[in-house]
């Protein structure tokens, strides 16, 4: 190799050295935080005097008035479950219209659901959150669900791609033999997606578990068992609550990205081809 060649290498390596320890950093404070014999925070030590596994068993087995974190996981949980199994599905059928079907009006609703996706979501919760006011759903994880769920199918674009790879003499030969729309999707395109469908999964299900201000906005009754983990480890961080529950905020905070780390790290593979199978073609 060239000195430049040599140089580069080293610069390259050595910001990506550092972009690394200061990413990592934060995620080992939390983690030996969480193990620390001290209730509060502690800014003048990064590792705890002592270590202790007593914060993971009172945030689990001990729930009190402030931290009812078994709840909050179980609420998270069901509506991260029923979001994904919504919004994968409305996802999929949209991707395969819009990839494998040709109607009148496809091409303006595809630019229609591109510019939508545009605008923030957040410009949108105040007006979502008086429509479900009028239909008493404020305060109803079945309300969030619905609304995670509503506009999945907005988001086709990478499945659509995937898609769009797939041989179009499969599905041709499938109505040859008298298969319908249906039929083709359900056992000629899907079989062969694992990977998008792996993708649409993780995605639908990562932004109800790692959502707050919409949770937030929705869940205000102070009813705390009602709470999703977001808004329960949010409230554990009131400057009064701080010095008793913060590490068993920190511990909060490694369980919850226990699970979905697990995931990732199963599904990697399927996960990566997902996306860039999808980036193939728009």
């Amino acid at each position: 190799m060239s000195r430049k060649k040599v140089i580069n290498t080293i610069l390259l390596n050595g910001t990506l050295a550092v972009l690394a320890v200061v990413w990592l950093v934060p995620i080992v404070w939390l983690f030996v935080t969480s193990l620390s014999g001290y209730d509060g925070m502690n800014t003048h030590r990064f590792f705890p005097e002592t270590f202790t596994l007593r914060n993971y068993t009172r945030i689990l087995f001990e729930p009190d008035t402030v931290a009812q974190f078994p709840a909050w996981f179980k609420n998270t949980f069901l509506i991260a479950i029923f979001t994904c199994l919504i919004s994968s599905s409305f996802v999929l059928m949209v991707s395969y219209a819009m990839s494998c079907m040709r109607f009148p009006g496809r091409k303006g609703l595809m630019n229609a659901a591109v510019m939508l996706q545009l605008f923030p979501g957040f410009l949108s919760m105040i007006a979502i959150y008086f429509i479900l006011k009028s239909v008493n759903l404020t305060n109803s994880h079945i309300g969030m669900v619905l609304v995670y769920s509503g506009g999945a199918g907005l988001g086709y674009l990478v499945a659509k791609g995937f898609f769009d790879t797939i041989p179009s003499s499969l599905r041709e030969a499938a109505y040859i033999e008298g298969a319908s729309e249906a039929r083709t999707f359900m056992t000629i395109v899907l079989p062969l997606s694992r990977p998008i469908i792996v993708y649409t999964v993780i995605s639908s299900f990562l932004a109800p578990w790692t959502d707050f201000v919409f949770a937030k906005i929705i869940l205000n009754s102070g009813i705390s068992t009602d709470w999703t983990v977001a808004i329960g480890l949010y409230n554990m961080l009131n400057r009064t609550l701080i010095p008793t529950y913060f590490s068993r905020f920190c511990a909060g905070g490694v369980l919850v990205g226990i699970p979905i780390s697990i995931l990732f790290i199963i599904m990697q593979k399927f996960y990566v081809e997902g996306i860039t199978g999808g980036s193939v073609k728009g």
